[in-house]
């Protein structure tokens, strides 16, 4: 069997910048252990596995250790490849997921591609003591959603954090990704993600972190569109506006390669 198989740099216009993600095309759902092993072979943060048939597009990611509820930059990456590849003369894609209807859309006003994903707004919460110790610098303020978010005071702030990975990677729960972010002069707010026990530790560029990160700041910033960025050694750039129960996520997308896996 022979597989088509993309590498996209996604929340960047320049190669080897923004977050690289693999995208796999299927004409039917493999067995999960296959799409998880392809997964590990590919040894990115995650790989996008798109069917598409008759009832129409349908999305899973996979990191090298488990398949994920939702990913921004591997969405970006699968539409910006339909858009490219499969299907230019489209202007927009509706997958299923398992976090329901994702539409990506052409920017018709400029370059880029918006996502339509779903709101999280993040709780009040306590921050357990092993994440406090590992990040290694308290935050003002601590939150909830599927990610932890810790708020800072300033950008320096989280350009410096050092984070403890041994220590952060001894979590015997789940705790979702650890976001730590603060309002920005350059843009609106900046933000890093962290996740603990996965083989990617500091993610390059978050979308999913984002449908939390975009409600709340927009909350507290008082406005509902908003320019991101993630602080990470890629760097990545996001378009964000406030939409009630859904936030739009806009970003560029570069291919780096394509070709074929043999199974």
């Amino acid at each position: 069997m022979k597989l088509k198989l993309f590498h996209v740099d996604s929340f960047t216009d320049t190669l080897f910048k923004g977050n690289p993600a693999a995208v796999c095309f299927l004409n039917e759902w493999l067995d999960d252990s296959v799409m998880s092993s392809i997964a590990i072979e590919n040894n990115l943060a995650e790989t996008a596995f798109c069917v598409i048939n008759h009832n129409g597009y349908h999305l899973r990611w996979f990191t090298p250790e488990y398949e994920i509820d939702l990913c921004g930059h591997a969405t970006l990456a699968t539409a910006h490849i339909i858009f490219t590849e499969i299907e230019p003369d489209i202007s927009s894609i509706v997958f299923e997921s398992a976090s329901g209807k994702l539409t990506v859309t052409r920017d018709t006003e400029g370059k880029g591609y918006i996502m339509d994903f779903p709101s999280r707004m993040p709780l009040k919460s306590e921050l357990p003591d092993i994440i406090q110790k590992g990040i290694g610098k308290d935050p003002v303020e601590v939150y909830k959603s599927r990610d932890y978010v810790l708020v800072y005071n300033t950008e320096e702030d989280v350009i410096n954090i050092t984070p403890d990975r041994e220590l952060l990677n001894t979590i015997n729960i789940d705790p979702g990704g650890v976001i730590v972010t603060a309002k920005s002069e350059s843009v609106d707010f900046v933000s890093r993600f962290f996740t603990p026990q996965a083989s990617i530790f500091e993610d390059p560029v978050t979308g999913s972190a984002h449908c939390s990160l975009v409600p709340f700041w927009a909350e507290r910033l008082g406005k509902q569109k908003m320019v991101a960025k993630q602080l990470s050694d890629r760097t990545g750039t996001l378009y964000c506006e406030n939409s009630g129960e859904r936030v739009f996520i806009k970003g560029e997308a570069v291919t780096f390669f394509k070709g074929e896996i043999y199974l």
